[in-house]
């Protein structure tokens, strides 16, 4: 029986070998590459056509959903697994839409990893079961939040009104605790609000979500 190869990308090489020792454990996989950055990554997934892709998002140049929108280009059979520490609702959505065939914490990769390997490799997609509450939650608000929304401004591409209230904020050059006083919410909010832009829309510095909101004319009174 041909074992299962995966390729490793992370930016964290004590986690590449503590995941190296757990898969190498396994009669039925192997790991065939490990990968630090996402442009090494998409090198090897071309040369090496892995199998499976264990991919974390937060990675330095290109990051890890850029790699997911051009793994189909560069190895159209392999099948990406993101290991991640991020548990927002706006990034998991981003990693499947952007073709993430399953989602796994870092928290559970001990006891989940193998798991979630073996049923992507089915052509299943797994999501760990700690995202459950999350999910369940989102499923329970959505007709109330699609009741309330205001029919006075058309929030652009996914985005909730607080995004784009936290968008409009940093796109004038306001820092984030600024922000935080002005929304009247707290400081690792906005960056939990930055984060969800990034995954939705890519954008990461000042400069990109001003040319965004420009564009866009979030930025008119």
């Amino acid at each position: 029986m041909s074992k299962i190869r995966l390729l490793i990308a992370d930016d964290h090489a004590i986690l590449r070998a503590g995941l190296k020792m757990l898969i190498e454990s396994q009669a039925d996989m192997s790991v065939v590459g490990e990968a630090g950055d996402g442009e090494t990554t998409l090198q090897l997934a071309h040369a090496l056509a892995p199998d499976v892709l264990l991919l974390d998002i937060s990675m330095p140049g290109t990051d890890g959903l850029a790699v997911l929108r051009s793994i189909a280009q560069v190895s159209p059979k392999t099948r990406s697994l993101i290991l991640t520490m991020h548990e927002e609702e706006a990034i998991l959505r981003a990693a499947l839409s952007a073709g993430a065939a399953g989602y796994v914490l870092k928290r559970t990769v001990e006891t989940l990893l193998l798991e979630a390997v073996r049923c992507v490799m089915r052509g299943e997609t797994f999501l760990d079961p700690a995202l459950s509450p999350l999910l369940i939650r989102s499923y329970l608000e959505q007709p109330l939040a699609q009741e309330s929304e205001s029919p006075k401004e058309t929030l652009p591409d996914g985005l909730t009104a607080r995004e784009v209230e936290v968008l409009r904020l940093v796109a004038r050059g306001y820092t984030n605790r600024e922000i935080a006083e002005n929304l009247v919410i707290s400081v690792k909010t906005v960056e939990t609000h930055k984060a969800h832009l990034a995954a939705k829309l890519g954008l990461k510095t000042r400069a990109e979500m001003l040319r965004y909101a420009r564009r866009k004319g979030l930025l008119k009174e």
